[in-house]
């Protein structure tokens, strides 16, 4: 199933749309959309994630748990 075809319109007695049901994975992605946009807002985290975004080297699962203790 399509997710514009799950998207469902709620309407009043005369017809007039008041609201949505979209499917949970559509909502999370506008949410996670929305998060984004949100913290792009301020300087110091815009400039965090566009580092973290440009950011090639990372550590393995393994090594956070061994490094953790757990």
């Amino acid at each position: 199933m399509a997710i514009k075809q799950a998207v469902h319109y709620v309407s009043d007695a005369e017809g007039k749309p008041i609201g949505v049901l979209v499917p949970i994975e559509l909502w999370r992605e506008i949410e996670a959309e929305r998060e984004t946009a949100y913290l792009l807002k301020g300087k110091t985290m815009r400039k965090r994630l566009l580092e973290a975004k440009a950011r090639r080297k990372g550590i393995s699962l393994e090594e956070v748990r061994a490094e953790l203790g757990v």
